[in-house]
């Protein structure tokens, strides 16, 4: 249910996060935030309630002297933002108590309640073999259910192709927008090329992977057969403390390609295990972090 993505306890911790999702990549159309660049022109859209952390410039005071309640004003602006959630929904995804699917689905929706706070646009898409769904994007706190609903229906199963998921969100979007790609990464594919093709285009990319417990600290120990969850193909090994030392140096090169990656796209990157809570994770993506 979509209660479990986003429970309001956690909701009142992003509140104090929401202002700091700042999207340097922009889509050209006509938007909720005020325009950044000198000169552009903004039109009155509504009125909110007035949260800390607000810019008091803002503040409707007469609003305020008849009501008595601060409210802030939203404006319509030359420029809109738009978040892609890109998860991947592979069979690996499947791993992990709780699975890393479900702990993907999570931290896409905090980034995704960011967004919508800030009167911007949030898109979720599914990568498995490719990309396999694309939701319509959505606006405004009004949406959150929506989101929510988008984001509990992919299931983990088939392979992926991770890149080829990728250039299809960038071939397929008429503007760029912040791309928040949340998988384990285990992808055989060229899923680097992609992100440099993606940042290329003018997406500003966070990457978010997410593992397991026991991928994390593996504690395995003799004869196992074990399956490929995406193939099905099945590898008869005897595991012992060489391959777990073999299998853990293989996963610290993992990680650094992709810090490299991130830096050399100015990309951010941020590392979670299934079972972390979601709040660190998006603390990491808000400051830009690169683990």
């Amino acid at each position: 249910m979509s209660e479990d993505l986003l429970l309001p306890s956690f909701a009142r911790e992003l509140e104090a996060l929401r202002h700091r999702l700042h999207v340097r990549a922009r889509s050209g159309r006509g938007g909720e935030r005020l325009a950044r660049r000198r000169g552009g022109s903004a039109e009155f859209l509504e009125h909110r309630p007035y949260a800390p952390g607000d810019d008091p410039r803002r503040i409707d005071w007469l609003a305020y002297a008849r009501s008595g309640e601060p409210v802030f004003k939203l404006f319509r602006a030359e420029e809109d933002v738009i978040v892609r959630l890109l998860v991947d929904a592979s069979a690996s995804m499947d791993a992990g108590t709780p699975t890393k699917l479900l702990a993907a689905k999570r931290i896409a929706a905090s980034v995704g309640y960011l967004a919508l706070a800030e009167s911007e646009r949030a898109q979720v898409l599914v990568a498995g073999d490719g990309l396999t769904r694309t939701n319509e994007p959505v606006r405004g706190r009004g949406s959150l259910t929506r989101l929510l609903r988008d984001l509990n229906e992919p299931v983990a199963n088939r392979g992926t192709d991770l890149a080829r998921a990728i250039d299809t969100l960038v071939q397929h979007s008429s503007r760029p927008g912040m791309l928040v790609v949340l998988s384990d990464f285990l992808d055989a594919g060229p899923m680097s090329n992609a992100i440099v093709r993606a940042s290329s285009a003018g997406h500003d990319v966070t990457l978010v992977q997410v593992l397991s417990a026991e991928e994390l600290t593996p504690a395995l120990e003799g004869d196992y057969a074990l399956e490929d969850a995406e193939t099905g193909g099945l590898v008869e090994t005897t595991i012992d403390a060489a391959m777990i030392d073999a299998y853990l140096a293989r996963l610290s090169i993992l990680f650094t390609s992709l810090s490299a990656l991130a830096k050399r796209v100015r990309a951010s990157y941020a590392r979670a295990r299934s079972d972390e809570a979601a709040i660190s994770i998006v603390r990491k993506v808000v400051a830009r972090s690169v683990d």
